[in-house]
């Protein structure tokens, strides 16, 4: 496409003289603006991309695919319920949960917090979970024992072996009134699955013991089902609702967290765009370079066309060096954003020990670390549209320096 004559002027250009500082001036923002361009948008999108992935890894390692719900209420005969939602296809897993909001008392601190029951095989049975028992165990089969998330542990000063006074609103109806029940259980165990919200204020108990604490012998909130295909749901949901009938409602997990990923894609697109401006910036410092660098070598255009050169050698001469600046910022962009989006959570903790200060609270952003999850087609699409809009800004510059005529160029000098 550029013949070699055309390749080493083109390349020459891009070394100014003296005199041409301000033009190689402005070529060298415009490389930097495409250089971190590039660079911000991969950052940006992988971490968004991490965030998406970690909290629907969380969201599904700890809930279910499918949550099966009384429609007036409780369930009563989940065992049954459970035993018919097994034999269907691509069903892996099927889980009688119990979920209630109770009060914590110790130390002299007292908060609310989320108690979780189901049965240990079913906690077992959870591998975010069960992995991450970072002290003590799981609780037996119907003991009355629970586990804490680590924060919470820290947070209220317990730890394995020591006892959690627990309140539950569901209490003893007496004549002066519904009195709150309240138990002290032992902690045999302390879970840190890395996201703030269940590791701060989720309890997990055993489900039998947690039915007599509440007032819910015999029953549960919901059943959460597992799948081989947590992505493609729409057919089993369906086929749950005709099996079970009228009695339940079936919800799959995009539907019970879906405000809250669809605030996160549409915080992705608006991201997407905002960055994009900076490429666009930096492209139309590409043109205003090239159309100085055309103005500065205007004796060079008319000596080259005296000599035989065509508008659309002089043309691909001016497009080569504009496209160059686009290309070698792209490039530099691209190895960037990638070496930093791989290397995230260790610039973090540097970044963090340097300043003294917390750059990803946990308290704000729910996860303990900075999550980073390159998306290569994604990266591949980021690279061709900084190359095309490198390319497009060349267009006018080359375009102008092709209809400059030789004899005006000439005129004065």
């Amino acid at each position: 496409m550029f013949s070699l004559p055309e390749r080493l002027i083109a390349f020459r250009y891009l070394r100014a003289r003296k005199r041409e500082g301000f033009v190689s001036v402005i070529s060298l923002f415009s490389f930097l603006g495409i250089m971190l361009g590039v660079a911000t948008l991969i950052i940006v999108m992988s971490v968004m991309n991490g965030f998406q992935a970690e909290f629907m890894d969380r969201i599904l390692g700890l809930g279910g695919h499918i949550n099966v719900y009384g429609q007036s209420g409780p369930i009563a005969d989940y065992r049954n319920t459970a035993d018919k939602l097994r034999i269907l296809p691509n069903v892996t897993g099927v889980f009688p949960l119990l979920d209630a909001q109770v009060l914590i008392s110790q130390n002299g601190m007292a908060r609310g917090v989320m108690l979780r029951a189901m049965q240990p095989a079913d906690m077992g049975a959870k591998p975010l979970l069960a992995s991450h028992i970072i002290s003590g165990h799981l609780p037996e089969l119907n003991s009355e024992k629970i586990i804490v998330g680590r924060r919470m542990g820290e947070a209220i000063h317990v730890k394995v072996g020591d006892h959690l006074n627990l309140l539950s609103p569901a209490g003893n109806v007496t004549p002066f009134g519904t009195m709150p029940r309240a138990k002290a259980y032992e902690i045999v165990g302390i879970f840190d699955v890395g996201m703030y919200e269940y590791d701060s204020n989720f309890i997990y108990m055993p489900l039998t013991p947690a039915q007599v604490f509440l007032n819910m012998e015999g029953r549960v909130n919901s059943i959460e089902i597992t799948t081989s295909a947590p992505k493609h749901l729409k057919n089993l949901v369906a086929e749950i609702q005709r099996h079970l009938g009228a009695d339940y409602r079936v919800l799959d997990w995009e539907q019970v967290n879906g405000s809250y990923f669809n605030a996160l894609a549409t915080e992705r697109h608006v991201m997407f765009l905002i960055l994009t401006l900076i490429i666009i910036v930096a492209a139309f410092n590409i043109i205003s370079g090239m159309i100085m660098l055309v103005k500065d070598k205007g004796r060079d255009i008319a000596i080259l066309r005296t000599m035989g050169a065509s508008r659309p050698n002089v043309m691909k001469i001016f497009m080569l060096t504009g496209a160059t600046i686009g290309i070698a910022g792209t490039l530099a962009g691209l190895v960037l954003g990638v070496v930093f989006a791989l290397n995230i959570e260790t610039i973090r903790q540097l970044l963090q020990s340097l300043t003294g200060t917390d750059l990803f609270s946990a308290e704000i952003y729910f996860l303990s670390q900075l999550p980073a999850k390159i998306e290569w087609p994604e990266v591949m699409g980021i690279t061709t549209m900084s190359l095309v809009l490198s390319f497009l800004a060349t267009i006018y510059p080359a375009w102008r320096a092709a209809r400059l005529s030789p004899v005006e160029a000439l005129r004065y000098e």
